[in-house]
């Protein structure tokens, strides 16, 4: 496998990743496969990582991380703005991670492999050739 299509490897992984994780919060997997089901049941999750954030405006940050998580995938899957999005992506992922940890402990972030997840996305954020990206289109490479 060339570097390429590790490239779009990583960016349809990681937006499909995303989207996953929203389709669950609006119950749009099975409850055999959810992890959270319902809107109102990952808010609850949203609290529980993140304690030291008031009650009042947990909504609107669990809002943010979808939205965030939405733009995300679609700029990945079509390739717009790669390397910046892959760079959000991995800081959003690692705070992720962090607020797991120091709220529930490490074990369900190496079970749903949070750090793999975020390291990928840095390691996306530093490949530079363009493949089947819009990007592609829009930059005009220098010519000698």
């Amino acid at each position: 496998m060339n570097s390429r299509n590790i490239k779009l490897f990583l960016r349809v992984a990681i937006a499909l990743s995303f989207l996953s994780a929203v389709a669950d919060r609006f119950g749009l997997w099975s409850e055999s496969v959810s992890v959270w089901g319902t809107w109102d049941n990952f808010v609850a999750y949203t609290q529980i990582i993140n304690p030291w954030i008031p009650d009042s405006i947990i909504t609107a940050v669990a809002l943010t991380a979808t939205v965030a998580e939405i733009v995300f995938a679609l700029a990945l899957l079509i390739g717009f703005k790669t390397e910046l999005v892959a760079h959000l992506s991995g800081l959003l992922l690692l705070l992720f991670a962090l607020s797991m940890t120091f709220s529930v402990g490490i074990k369900g972030v190496f079970d749903y492999s949070v750090f793999s997840a975020s390291a990928a996305a840095f390691a996306l954020s530093l490949m530079k050739d363009k493949f089947l990206e819009v990007d592609g289109l829009l930059i005009k490479p220098i010519e000698n």
